[in-house]
């Protein structure tokens, strides 16, 4: 994509990366892609913000070529240094060898770690300003959003706000970049949940403090390092990503996760059959094999509805393996205090539900009945099944009264 003029002086010069299967090598991105927006600020000075992963180095240095010569380049703007942001770094560098890095403090020593760059480097203070001639960057520190380094920059004369990986989301940006040129918005929306859930959520308290600490600033641009450029409705996404980060504390709607996996089928049935009850109830419900679903597309799922319901069946005297491994990525992303209940099915020996409220104790989850069953489920089991799900439905439309 050419350069994109965002306000007078500014342009988004990002590439798009649809190549890519898996975002931090953790989650997947093969199907959504994402983009790496980098931003070229012109006055009688040119700073760069921002810049893209290595792999896409070529592509990025073609965008800013077409724009300006590189070693004219004199400030290139990191505001956070993880190599998705970072990895054109080196090259930027060999093109632009008079330009001053400027970086937070706790950025300079990542920024020497990661690509041996020491020198032409400065450090810049919380509302520190830079006057490019024309144009003001103003460096406010967001620490923890994602990484204790993050910074965001602010242009006051246009009230753009270059934000990083806040407010940012997955998704190639298809020919456009602006939210009043998408088509399909809900997309890029829910595509920002599952970034939020799969990025951002464990620092959700630092979220919204560095919402707090953004408020005094106008800003009529929210400009990220990922996905949509947000210039119509700017706060549309700083108000979803605040209503996301207050769920780590907060009440989730009434809504239930389903996560199940099964051996044999036996579990599946009874998945079936309890699935069936939460719908009588006409409660919300999504539901995951996570043997088959990576945890990145059921954890947006289970940080915003209060109720999770867990169907595994005991192997070997524990929990089913693909949903101990599920289990553990829904504790390292804090998702706290969950109205849940558990099914399953078991051969010679109990042993799943043990081992899996063992290794959700930290998130202090309450729950609900438990419906376990030996072998495959008769007629009447698969009754009862569809009982206990309607009647944990119902108790999260009371507000999780487990009676």
């Amino acid at each position: 994509m050419p350069a994109i003029q965002i306000k007078p002086g500014i342009y988004w010069i990002g590439v798009n990366d649809r190549t890519t299967d898996l975002f931090e090598g953790v989650w997947p991105i093969t199907q959504e892609g994402v983009s790496y927006n980098s931003y070229l600020v012109v006055g009688e000075k040119i700073a760069l913000i921002d810049l893209a992963a290595a792999h896409h180095a070529a592509s990025f240095i073609e965008q800013v070529r077409a724009m300006v010569d590189p070693s004219k380049i004199d400030y290139v703007v990191l505001n956070h240094m993880e190599p998705d942001h970072t990895g054109a770094a080196t090259l930027v560098r060999q093109l632009a060898p008079s330009a001053t890095f400027l970086v937070s403090a706790k950025a300079e020593p990542m920024l020497a770690a990661y690509f041996g760059i020491t020198g032409g480097v400065r450090v810049v203070s919380d509302g520190e300003t830079l006057d490019l001639g024309g144009v003001t960057l103003q460096f406010h520190m967001i620490p923890f959003v994602h990484w204790p380094e993050t910074m965001a920059t602010w242009v006051p004369e246009h009230n753009v706000l270059f934000s990083c990986d806040a407010f940012g989301g997955y998704g190639a940006l298809p020919g456009r970049v602006f939210d009043d040129q998408c088509q399909d918005i809900l997309w890029y929306e829910r595509e920002a949940l599952r970034y939020y859930s799969n990025i951002v959520a464990r620092f959700s308290t630092q979220v919204l403090r560095a919402i707090d600490k953004l408020k005094p600033l106008t800003i009529e641009v929210v400009a990220p390092s990922h996905g949509l450029v947000w210039r119509r409705d700017p706060g549309r996404i700083i108000a979803l990503y605040a209503a996301w980060a207050r769920l780590a504390s907060e009440p989730a709607e009434p809504g239930v996760t389903l996560l199940y996996g099964s051996m044999y089928g036996n579990t599946e049935r009874m998945m079936n059959a309890v699935a069936e009850g939460v719908a009588k109830a006409q409660v919300p419900l999504e539901i995951f094999d996570v043997a088959r679903t990576h945890s990145s597309y059921f954890l947006p799922s289970l940080w915003t509805r209060s109720g999770v319901l867990v169907g595994a069946p005991t192997y070997e005297v524990s929990l089913f393996p693909p949903m101990a491994q599920a289990m553990t990525n829904v504790v390292h992303k804090r998702i706290a205090n969950r109205q849940a209940a558990y099914f399953g099915s078991y051969g010679w020996s109990k042993g799943a539900l043990k081992e899996l409220q063992s290794i959700l104790e930290p998130l202090k989850w309450t729950w609900h009945e438990t419906l376990e069953f030996n072998g495959a489920p008769t007629g009447d089991t698969l009754r009862q099944g569809e009982r206990f799900g309607e009647a944990f439905a119902r108790s999260l439309l009371a507000g999780g009264d487990k009676s």
